[in-house]
């Protein structure tokens, strides 16, 4: 799998179209505060880490290719950007963020409970998690068919809806969680934003 990560990020364009950009943007705006430490988890080339940087925090991101640190660090010097092992312990201490940012990863994580268990190790109590994934309504898979959203040799491994990803945070322990769906058009979402506190 660490291969595969490092040869999409060698390949991928360096104008690649985020969706819900703007969508995205404005959740993780509401949120961060200035003076918060703030982790870009799945950080790809750093957009979002800049972002959080840019709006007072303190921010870090982590990635899992070398090729998107690479990519993250030249596109965003003086940001700090670090190396995580493929389902392994974050390169991080316990309780060091207010703030984690996984935007659009927690569909690609193999150990879901391994990761959201670094999750909470890494947030300071009352921390928030703010994720966003593809939203996958049953009446989306049941007209458009379970193919179209899970290749068998893509990288989605999970697909969420908003009951899933709120149940999946209430699991782990998180309070005040909140999902809604955003995105698209009523009925046909696009995207899941979540939020959780430790």
């Amino acid at each position: 799998m660490k291969d595969y990560y490092e040869e999409l990020w060698e390949r991928l364009p360096a104008d690649l179209a985020v969706p819900d950009l703007a969508l995205r943007r404005s959740f993780l705006l509401e949120q961060v505060r200035p003076g918060d430490r703030a982790l870009d988890l799945g950080c790809g080339a750093g957009a979002f880490t800049a972002l959080l940087a840019g709006a007072g925090a303190t921010a870090i991101g982590v990635e899992v290719a070398e090729a998107a640190v690479r990519r993250a660090r030249d596109e965003h010097p003086g940001i700090d950007f670090r190396l995580a092992e493929l389902n392994g312990e974050l390169p991080l201490e316990d309780s060091s963020f207010e703030i984690v940012w996984a935007s659009e990863v927690i569909e690609h994580v193999a150990d879901t409970a391994r990761w959201l268990s670094e999750v909470r190790r890494v947030l300071v109590p009352g921390g928030r998690l703010l994720v966003t994934t593809p939203d996958h309504p049953r009446l989306a898979l049941a007209l458009r068919g379970i193919e179209r959203y899970s290749d068998p040799l893509g990288d989605h491994l999970h697909l969420y809806t908003r009951r899933s990803l709120g149940r999946l945070l209430d699991e782990f322990g998180f309070g005040e969680i909140t999902v809604r769906a955003g995105g698209g058009i009523p009925g046909w979402r696009t995207t899941l934003l979540a939020r959780g506190a430790r």
